[in-house]
């Protein structure tokens, strides 16, 4: 897509799209290890599991590399075509520490290979929509909410083709805080499905 495209899609400025294009093709990479560009515009790396690719992720990660000169140095171009825009989540008001997030959808490139990299996460698995929601069902993972309704738009979408055709709109979803019978209570925004 080209940068006023993404800007319609996104709900934003062009500069701001551009910047969280990039920002989701970086956190892909640096988070599990996909990147989703390719030496043209019609093709997608078969592999980056090389310890020089892990080299660049951590260079990445430490801030001594950006992902403009990873792309340069190794002649690549980002692939935004991969990417799909899904959703956009903002925190409730009631809390000190605010976020303004916008989910994306991909497929994984052929050959590449998702990696638990990030050291984020006390754990690490790839999952299909269904089961995440089912081991969510039996207290097995915890999910967010906005995860957990991502999780369900996509399995409601049955194949990864077609969750990359879907037509999104991309509308601020900002959840409530209740307080009922003496506890707090997150509800997702009216129209949304919660699917827990």
């Amino acid at each position: 897509m080209r940068g006023q495209t993404w800007a319609t899609q996104l709900d934003t400025t062009a500069d701001l799209a551009r910047t969280l294009v990039c920002a989701a093709v970086r956190e892909t990479f640096e988070e599990s290890g996909v990147l989703l560009a390719g030496p043209d515009a019609g093709t997608v790396l078969a592999t980056t599991g090389d310890e020089g690719w892990e080299a660049d992720r951590r260079a990445l990660l430490a801030g001594s590399l950006s992902l403009a000169e990873l792309l340069h140095r190794r002649g690549l171009v980002l692939r935004s075509d991969l990417l799909r825009p899904w959703a956009r989540w903002i925190t409730p008001v009631t809390e000190a520490r605010r976020y303004d997030t916008r989910f994306f959808a991909a497929a994984l490139p052929a050959g590449q290979i998702a990696r638990d990299v990030s050291g984020e996460a006390d754990a690490t698995a790839w999952l299909e929509p269904a089961t995440a929601l089912e081991a969510a069902s039996r207290r097995e993972i915890s999910l967010f909410p906005p995860t957990a309704v991502t999780l369900g738009e996509l399995r409601a979408c049955g194949t990864v083709g077609a969750a990359l055709a879907a037509r999104r709109r991309m509308t601020a979803l900002i959840p409530e805080v209740m307080i009922a019978e003496g506890a707090a209570w997150l509800t997702v925004p009216d129209g949304v499905e919660y699917p827990l």
